[in-house]
C-alpha cells in the first residue's frame, strides 16, 4: 500500500476553488434573477443546473432544464461570459387555491456563468433536447494547448 503525504497546499487549492464557485453561484449581482431560481428560502438554488466540462477542444454545458419553451430559450457569450435565459411556464388553468402543493417552479430565468477559457463565440452551438440544454464552446485557437518540440543536441 502507497502512503500518501499531505500536502497542505493541496488543501489550500482545493478550498480556494470551492469558495470561488460559491461566488460564481452568485452571477450578475444587477440582475436579480441570476442569483436563485424560482424557488424561495433556503431550497433555492441556481436555475438551472448544469454541468461544465472541456477537453483540448471544446468546452461543454449541459443545463438541466425541463418544462422550458424552446421558443423562449437565449444563449448569448458576451467576452468570456455565456449567459442562459429562458421561461418555464406554469399552469394558468388552474387557480392558486386549488393546489394542494406546488414545489415545480415556473416564470423567467437568467443565468451568468464566467467561462474557463477564451471560446470561438462564432462557432457555438446549442441545442435543447429531453429537457437538457447542450451548449458546445469550440475554445479559441490561443486558448488550445500548443504542442513544443524539443531538439536535442
Amino acid at each position: 500500500m502507497a502512503l500518501r503525504t499531505w500536502n497542505p497546499f493541496h488543501e489550500l487549492d482545493m478550498l480556494r476553488r470551492e469558495v470561488g464557485r460559491v461566488f460564481d453561484d452568485f452571477g450578475n449581482w444587477d440582475s436579480p434573477f441570476s442569483r436563485v431560481s424560482f424557488l424561495p428560502g433556503v431550497s433555492a438554488r441556481a436555475y438551472p443546473m448544469m454541468n461544465v466540462s472541456e477537453d483540448s477542444e471544446k468546452v461543454y454545458v449541459e443545463a438541466l432544464a425541463p418544462g422550458l419553451n424552446p421558443d423562449s430559450l437565449e444563449v448569448t457569450i458576451n467576452g468570456d461570459q455565456l449567459r442562459m435565459a429562458g421561461e418555464k411556464p406554469g399552469l394558468e388553468d388552474v387557480k392558486p387555491e386549488a393546489f394542494h402543493r406546488s414545489e415545480r417552479g415556473a416564470g423567467r430565468f437568467v443565468r451568468t456563468m464566467t467561462l474557463p477559457t477564451e471560446v470561438d463565440a462564432d462557432q457555438v452551438s446549442a441545442q435543447y433536447k429531453n429537457g437538457l440544454l447542450l451548449i458546445t464552446l469550440p475554445k479559441a485557437e490561443e486558448a488550445k494547448p500548443k504542442q513544443i518540440s524539443v531538439s536535442v543536441e
